[in-house]
Order: structure tokens, then C-alpha cells, then sequence
């Protein structure tokens, strides 16, 4: 997995008033888009996420969007948000917080049944380690979930 550079004429010569984001954005000609992607055995690339959300669990990067669409598979979740959060060992593990679909109820054993569910989907590694049920996202006036909203909730938890 890698970051995704571009080029071309309609790109930006620099960010205004802003020149050290400039300096880490801008190289050459290539404009580093923020993008985590990976190319396949067939040549195709695929986007795995923003590089400020992706997780480095166990040194592998994960993309908090796999976990997410995996976890709405399951009949009980209606939307997920994934982001990093620490545990005892101060190592980054994936965190979920969940919106329900009508008529299931927030529990223990439902928790266990949706990391369970993402454990024989992919990876254990990407297994949420925790599961917060929550009523809403926050969310953007244009709909994306607020990551850095869940992300200062999941890092002020105890763990």
C-alpha cells in the first residue's frame, strides 16, 4: 500500500498563506493527494482510504473503510465509523462505533457477534477490538462521518 502521487497542468503550484503545508504537499511536480492505495497481481489500483484515517495495526496498514463495509453487511448495523484507538500496550487497534438498524438492541453479546461476523470476513487483525453502539455519526454538512470527532472520543476513553 502506498501513497498516491499526481501531476498534471491543473494542479496547484501552492497552498495560499499556508507554505510548510505546501513544502509536505508539494514535490516537484507531483502532488501528494492524502490517498492510501494498493495495486492487485492484475495492475489495478484500488483506493484503501485517506492516508490521515488509515490504522498501522500490528505494522500493516488497515483501512478503516474495508472494516466499515464489512460490518454493515451484518444485518443488525445500519452504519459504522472505525478509527484507531490505543489499548494497555499503547498499540493501535481498530474501534467501531456502530448505528443499529431498527429494532436490535445495543448488548454484550451483540458486540461479540459483529467482531465475530468482521473475524470470518477478513483479516482478525482488522476485527474491531471495541464496539460502541451510538444513536448517530457525526457527520459533515455533505453527509462524510466526522473521523476526528470519533477519534477524540475513542483516544478519551479508559481502556
Amino acid at each position: 500500500m502506498g501513497n498516491l502521487l499526481i501531476k498534471g497542468d491543473s494542479t496547484c503550484a501552492y497552498y495560499w498563506n499556508k507554505h510548510e503545508r505546501s513544502k509536505d504537499t508539494i514535490q516537484g511536480q507531483w502532488i501528494r493527494t492524502g490517498d492510501k492505495f494498493y495495486r492487485d497481481p492484475d495492475g489495478f489500483y484500488w483506493y484503501a482510504g485517506r492516508a490521515d484515517d488509515m490504522l498501522k495495526v500490528g505494522g500493516i496498514w488497515v483501512s478503516p473503510v474495508e472494516i466499515e463495509n464489512t460490518l454493515v453487511e451484518h444485518p443488525a448495523v445500519q452504519e459504522a465509523g472505525v478509527v484507531g484507538r490505543r489499548d494497555a500496550d499503547t498499540l493501535e487497534k481498530p474501534m467501531a462505533y456502530v448505528v443499529l438498524a431498527k429494532d436490535y438492541v445495543p448488548s454484550a453479546e451483540l458486540a461479540k457477534e459483529l467482531q465475530d461476523f468482521v473475524r470470518s470476513k477478513i483479516a482478525e487483525y482488522k476485527r474491531p477490538r471495541w464496539i460502541e453502539f451510538t444513536e448517530a455519526l457525526p457527520k459533515t454538512a455533505t453527509g462524510k462521518t466526522q473521523r476526528f470527532k470519533l477519534r477524540a472520543s475513542a483516544n478519551s476513553e479508559t481502556v
